[in-house]
């Protein structure tokens, strides 16, 4: 629905009936991003509140569970609760992009529900 506001958006400041939107960027993108730059992702789909979030809690359950894992646990299980986080940030940037992907290149002619 973003999408299509949006596009009316668009035609309409520039008076152009003819004029498209910007692609949003290919899912395996987001996905390479999302896995080098915790947040981007979600930024890259147009949601920076929401990265901004995943940080903050990847920040917040990593500094919990470094001060509750015993002192002989490894680096990863000192910080389980922010690689948890980060692991969702991952799936979730993914899964948003995939759909913004989707339907901003689905078939406008179509009438049924059905996947393409």
């Amino acid at each position: 629905m973003g999408q299509r506001s949006a596009t009316r958006e668009l035609t309409e400041r520039s008076g152009n009936a003819n004029a498209t939107a910007k692609p949003p960027l290919h899912p395996l993108w987001v996905l390479l991003i999302a896995v080098l730059l915790p947040g981007v992702g979600q930024v890259i789909n147009n949601t920076p509140k929401r990265g901004l979030m995943f940080l903050f809690f990847i920040m917040s359950l990593g500094w919990v569970t470094l001060h509750l894992a015993p002192p002989e646990a490894s680096f990863v299980g000192r910080y389980a609760g922010g690689f948890l986080i980060y692991a969702i940030s991952i799936l979730d940037a993914y899964r948003w992009a995939r759909h913004r992907w989707t339907f901003f290149h689905r078939d406008p002619g179509r009438t049924d529900n059905a996947a393409p």
